[in-house]
């Protein structure tokens, strides 16, 4: 199978498709039905939650020609408006295939400085050359320097009617007062565990490819909530392995372990041996797990086995990816183990995760701290 950049492939096309972000989306859907369409918006949030994705639908929607008062075509009533963009028409189309010229697009990582703002000043002067708003998408906005804030601000302050400007950012607290003032202010959330896994089924089914669904639910986890890194790490694996996603095939792509191989280490340590447990330790690495991402696993693992002791209730909150099967055997660790002796674990292995950035031996940080929880 050809290694696909699967999150663009799949990439939602209007909001019917957009997932975890549906407060958003229903606001957005009623303020165009209504015509109280926003000259600014500030689309903020962890990365990879659609942030770009919806400024991009937003960007159709409101050129679509079906929607009333485009210059395109009279046709449509505005009361026949159903809050997506028919993807049919030119301008649809046009913005779909990236090629409408008046859909800006600016990355402000590289293109943070006053000139560039200068030159977007100069531009947005300028009626549409198509479509009947121009719309400019600044992603990564919190990186524009304080002389093309500035710059910016004016314009934000008698912005031309033609005109949208959608500011994306993952760190809305380094946006100035002045901009925050100004713009609709939108937060996106990160997505559950389960919707990042439906999406994943989706994909897979299209591209028929067979899975299971723990596999799927290891790579949701390592997504931290980002369903583009999800995607992302999908398509290595499949580069990997074509025909199924398997545990094995997500650990050998990815260098993550799986759910039994921590598990079974969370035994070793309430064993106490501390022989055996540096030989599974360095056997992990022999195997090619990655040890950050074990350590970081194993962290995670212990923070749930300690919020289990307090309340088995509490599982939405601590475990929400876990199988039935995989919180029972957890749930039975969990009585192996004082509370002390958790929290003793947990205090060295975050002293570990520190310390693996000193050396360049790996392995050493975590067999200090399995030495320091086992003594």
């Amino acid at each position: 199978m050809e290694n696909l950049a699967l999150y663009r492939k799949y990439r939602p096309r209007d909001f019917s498709e957009v997932i975890g972000q549906e407060h958003i989306v229903q606001t957005i859907q009623n303020a165009i039905a209504q015509n109280r369409l926003s000259h600014a918006y500030l689309f903020t949030g962890p990365r990879g939650t659609g942030k770009t994705t919806l400024a991009r639908i937003l960007a159709k929607t409101i050129n679509c020609e079906k929607l009333s008062g485009n210059p395109r075509t009279q046709r449509a009533e505005q009361s026949s408006y159903d809050g997506q963009p028919c993807g049919k028409c030119i301008s649809c189309m046009e913005i779909a295939a990236g090629r409408a010229l008046d859909i800006i697009e600016i990355d402000a990582a590289s293109n943070r400085g006053i000139d560039e703002i200068r030159e977007l000043r100069e531009g947005i002067r300028s009626v549409p050359v198509q479509l009947k708003y121009k719309v400019y998408i600044i992603d990564e906005s919190h990186q524009l320097t304080k002389e093309a804030f500035n710059a910016l601000l004016k314009t934000l302050e008698e912005p031309p009617a033609h005109a949208v400007f959608i500011l994306a950012t993952t760190e809305a607290d380094k946006m100035p007062a002045t901009i925050l003032s100004r713009v609709q202010r939108f937060d996106f959330k990160q997505l559950s565990i389960d919707q990042i896994v439906a999406k994943l089924e989706k994909i897979l089914k299209e591209e028929k490819v067979k899975y299971s669904g723990d596999a799927l639910r290891i790579i949701a986890t390592y997504a931290s909530g980002g369903l583009r890194d999800a995607e992302s790490m999908l398509a290595q694996i499949l580069a990997h392995s074509p025909d199924k996603v398997t545990d094995l095939a997500v650990e050998e792509a990815l260098g993550v372990p799986a759910f039994s191989k921590v598990a079974t280490f969370a035994d070793l340590l309430q064993t106490k041996d501390l022989k055996e447990t540096i030989i599974g330790l360095n056997s992990l690495q022999k195997e090619g797990v990655r040890l950050d991402e074990f350590l970081k696993s194993l962290l995670g693992y212990l923070r749930k086995m300690m919020l289990l002791q307090i309340d088995e209730k509490l599982r939405p909150f601590a475990a929400p990816e876990l199988t039935d099967n995989q919180f029972l055997t957890m749930i039975a660790q969990c009585k192996k183990f004082d509370k002390s002796e958790l929290e003793k674990a947990l205090t060295a292995l975050m002293e570990a995760e520190v310390n693996l950035k000193k050396t360049s031996i790996t392995v050493l940080p975590i067999e200090l701290a399995m030495i320091k929880i086992l003594s």
